[in-house]
């Protein structure tokens, strides 16, 4: 469930010197002069598709002795065809208490099938816009008409602290242009005065209460009002509880501005883990249980040969990578990175659509062509929610882990080995394992040792589903069906088979479906039992 607006771009190896023909203009209107930011001034700087606009100036701090607001509009129109980002440099002197920025743009009527316009938004103070570097200070994508930074206060999704003297840029992203291009006008307000004090962020802790070694339930893919979402994180955490969830990741898009607003919400009963949507051009990944305050960079593309570098950071921060919802038809969402370095996958993203089911499949195939490797390397599925807003569903579906206590490190642990199923809602429940005739014995996620012709029973407890059909998938695919299980939801199913016919088995729940050869939606499946000595 990705909404089409998520924002986020690239930073590559495209240069271009001819600004004459430049089709971006740009002019800047203050309260004072006029700032000519003309077509001459127009530049591409950095890496690919990244354009660089002329300066946005003020009066220095003593020509604002009043202490009163200082304004400049700049206008321009953006070609189709445009760059993934165009930065507005702006020029602020000492003295600033607050930087705001208001934007708008035109979305002019398109034909049928042609995207309009979209622009996202977001800011770098004067430490620079260097990819990976330290001058990020949020981004609300398309999700904000305006935005202020302060040094004790910020917007949702913005970093609060000092505004200092230097070059600051608005970067500018847009997402889709219509063919007659995107006019955009950006406000820029600064307020001199003495700086607020900017308190030092807690986090919420690692660790929850727990139960030990059990099987814990989690939603790793949230948005808050920090991004694109509607809801606070207090309204998320009593979701998430009334939910049954044990952990959650904050997940917002290409932001961490919300970490330190999680603190508050965690519990004994609630694991809060921290984490980024890191939403791309050419797909979504969320880093799931980063190091707090972590920010990991999104402005780049497949080609640019960059994610490798992004996906080590994730890892080098504690957290995991896992690309979200890669068969999602949204703008940008489609993943294009391939699997090399997946901890996981989400193969069940909110509501059961024909893209979870395609997702599902190419996991599969991917098990399969793991599995005929022999080097025993395969990537666990996961399911979150992805939820924005009403009525989304936190905890639908959600990832349930074994793990051997409820921390940040064990769930971690826990996900990256496999061990665990996804659920529709904290109703469903399985226990799903297989056995050997000597009291060999195998769970979700492990490997039953055993000769290759040796009988093996596989076994699937249920509770929570009623009416569902079981499956039961191996490398020869379905080769089980049964049921459906009572009106009760509860059940038990047996199979029998051997390494030699089947090298792994996962099973599924599955709603009756109406009509038509296509099964029906999920209620749950599990991570596969591989069979045999590998």
């Amino acid at each position: 469930m990705c909404d089409d607006n998520d924002g986020n771009h690239e930073d590559g190896h495209h240069h271009d010197n001819n600004t004459n023909d430049s089709n971006i203009n740009d002019n800047n209107d203050g309260n004072e002069a006029r700032h000519g930011v003309g077509r001459r001034a127009l530049f591409v700087t950095g890496a690919a598709a990244a354009l660089t606009l002329g300066s946005v100036s003020f009066a220095s701090a003593a020509g604002a002795a009043d202490g009163g607001p200082e304004t400049r509009t700049v206008r321009g129109t953006l070609p189709a065809g445009s760059p993934d980002f165009v930065y507005v440099p702006v020029e602020v002197p000492s003295g600033v208490r607050e930087i705001k920025v208001a934007y708008s743009y035109d979305r002019p009527a398109v034909p049928a099938g042609t995207p309009g316009n979209a622009l996202d938004i977001g800011i770098f103070d004067e430490r620079g816009t260097e990819l990976g570097g330290r001058g990020f200070r949020g981004w609300s994508g398309g999700a904000r008409t305006e935005f202020f930074l302060r040094a004790d206060d910020a917007t949702p999704g913005y970093l609060p602290g000092p505004v200092r003297e230097g070059t600051w840029h608005i970067a500018l992203g847009p997402y889709t242009v219509a063919p007659q291009g995107l006019a955009y006008e950006i406000t820029v307000t600064l307020t001199y005065g003495e700086p607020g004090e900017t308190v030092a962020p807690t986090y919420p802790p690692s660790r929850a209460k727990g139960r030990g070694r059990a099987w814990y339930r989690g939603d790793c893919h949230l948005h808050s009002w920090h991004s694109d979402g509607r809801r606070t994180p207090a309204e998320i955490a009593a979701l998430a509880r009334a939910a049954g969830l044990d952990f959650i990741n904050s997940s917002d898009h290409n932001t961490h501005a919300s970490h330190p607003h999680w603190a508050s919400e965690a519990g004994d009963d609630l694991l809060i883990m921290l984490g980024e949507e890191v939403t791309t051009r050419n797909g979504h990944v969320v880093a799931l249980g980063t190091d707090p305050g972590t920010f990991v960079d999104w402005r780049y593309r497949a080609r640019d040969n960059r994610f490798g570098r992004f996906a080590r950071q994730i890892r080098r921060a504690g957290g995991l990578v896992v690309p979200a919802h890669p068969h999602a038809t949204c703008v940008g969402c489609n993943w294009k990175f391939g699997f090399g370095e997946a901890d996981a996958i989400e193969v069940w993203n909110g509501p059961w659509t024909p893209d979870d089911e395609v997702a599902l499949a190419d996991w599969d195939s991917m098990l399969v062509a793991s599995e005929r490797s022999g080097d025993g390397a395969w990537i666990p599925a996961m399911g979150s929610s992805d939820a924005h807003r009403d009525p989304d569903s936190v905890g639908s579906p959600q990832t349930v882990v074994l793990a051997d206590d409820l921390s940040r490190e064990a769930v971690q642990e826990g996900i990256r080995a496999g061990r665990s199923y996804v659920a529709e809602s904290k109703n469903v429940s399985l226990a799903f394992t297989a056995s050997g005739g000597r009291g060999e014995h195998a769970g979700i996620g492990e490997r039953l040792r055993v000769g290759r012709d040796t009988p093996v029973t596989v076994r699937l407890e249920v509770t929570g589903a009623p009416r569902c059909l079981v499956r039961l998938v191996t490398d020869q695919g379905v080769l089980f069906t049964g049921g459906p299980l009572p009106v009760t939801g509860s059940g038990v199913v047996e199979w029998r088979t051997t390494p030699a016919y089947a090298a792994y088995v996962r099973a599924e729940l599955r709603h009756e479906t109406a009509a038509g050869p296509l099964p029906g939606a999920l209620a749950a499946f599990t991570n596969p039992i591989f069979l045999g000595r590998a």
